[in-house]
């Protein structure tokens, strides 16, 4: 099959010379397994294991990091043993093969896969882990939207080697750059367009590079279920079912009208052309941050007493630089906030939100400062770090004030 996409690839890039016109090229790219492989990081002797991940970490796990890969299979929680109403957030390949997955019931599952592994999820993992390889995906391709945690969509056609075997060579370069610097894997779709991307990444799981072109539609997308489609929920599936129209060939090959008329004009509209592969959606670039931060990881941990001065110094240079973030990209913000990790590796943030915006630097120290004062500061620390959210462009806010009558003071 990959021998045949790049044939369909030299044959598009050559068209596309011709026509001195580049082919649009949209990739979606899905982490695999995402929040268990980030586990299986931590815990390697889990590889191949059936491992599931539910509920929330228990507050002062004690078992340090180094220590965490000697730990022996038995001292692991069980799915069997488990009680409660809780919902399974994510599963390895290995219990997905018992019929286990995403939403459903531990409960459920556990009559299914008993003998899985049970871990805690651990968001602020799986927050840095996305920022890592989001990081890495916008090094090589700037044009990328976010989609979650663990997905992302981007725009291939103008980036250099974007056209190349149709996108995959631009593929395997991220995938490469992804697992050197994350240990992680994901599987990467490459079409025409956000919708046929989407559908491109599922068909190649894990590990996968799946390269659609216009073309492909009738013999690689017209078979796969109607569920397959990102926008087919269970409501709509089962009228789709009750008309008889199964596959996406079914729907893309039923008059329109007929489609509007059994499911709504609009709707009918859409899924007509969504199973003809038609989606002109652009990849969106957000263009207004939520937060921006300043972090540093020490060479050596710091203890909160006996290293108070040099902590200190970085504190106040953390908010310096917030401070200079803020006011380079013209933004001001409200709520203000601290996240410390400590030598166990446990990671804690503190934050409070303010009445007035400010970009100033002593004002963000001083709260700053009081939220640091609600932190645990009894073991060393590794990691220190300072954030500003709740922004708002700093133009807005002063024709807000101005609108307002209130007097403007910007700390």
């Amino acid at each position: 099959m990959a021998l045949v996409d790049a044939r369909r690839g030299e044959r598009a890039d050559a068209q596309a010379q011709m026509n001195q016109t580049p082919l649009r090229r949209i990739a979606h790219l899905d982490m695999d397994a995402f929040f268990a492989s980030c586990e299986l990081l931590r815990y390697p002797q889990l590889k191949d294991q059936p491992v599931v991940i539910g509920g929330r970490r228990v507050r002062g796990f004690e078992v340090a990091p180094d220590d965490m890969a000697d730990l022996p299979l038995a001292a692991f929680a069980r799915l069997r043993d488990y009680e409660g109403r809780g919902v399974i957030t994510t599963a390895t390949y290995a219990a997905r093969q018992f019929g286990v997955g995403s939403a459903m019931g531990m409960m459920k599952a556990a009559k299914l896969c008993p003998d899985a592994i049970l871990l805690p999820a651990d968001f602020e993992r799986y927050r840095e882990f996305s920022r890592r390889f989001k990081a890495i995906i916008t090094d090589i391709a700037p044009v990328m939207e976010n989609r979650g945690i663990d997905e992302v969509y981007i725009d291939f056609t103008e980036v250099p080697g974007g056209q190349r075997e149709g996108g995959r060579a631009l593929a395997r370069l991220i995938q490469r750059e992804i697992l050197a610097y994350t240990g992680l894997t994901c599987s990467v779709g490459v079409a025409p367009n956000k919708l046929l991307a989407k559908l491109a990444s599922e068909m190649d799981k894990p590990k996968g590079i799946t390269v659609l072109y216009a073309q492909d539609v009738p013999e690689r997308v017209w078979p796969l279920a109607c569920r397959k489609l990102n926008g087919i929920g269970p409501k709509a599936d089962a009228r789709l079912q009750a008309l008889g129209l199964h596959t996406l060939g079914d729907v893309a090959n039923t008059d329109v009208f007929t489609l509007q008329a059994r499911l709504g004009r609009s709707y009918g509209a859409w899924l007509h052309r969504a199973c003809n592969g038609v989606d002109e959606r652009p990849v969106e670039v957000s263009s207004e941050p939520v937060s921006m931060s300043r972090e540093t990881t020490f060479e050596r941990d710091l203890h909160p007493v006996r290293d108070r001065d040099t902590l200190g110094q970085v504190f106040t240079r953390l908010c310096e630089q917030v401070a200079a973030d803020l006011q380079r990209k013209a933004y001001v913000g409200k709520t203000i906030g601290i996240k410390l990790r400590d030598d166990r590796f446990q990671t804690a943030t503190r934050d409070a939100t303010q009445e007035v915006y400010t970009d100033d630097a002593t004002e963000i120290r001083r709260w700053a400062g009081q939220a640091l004062k609600r932190a645990p500061l009894e073991r060393p620390l590794r990691l220190l770090g300072v954030r500003v959210g709740s922004l708002l462009p700093k133009a807005q806010w002063l024709q807000e004030q101005g609108a307002h009558g209130e007097q403007v003071d910007l700390f």
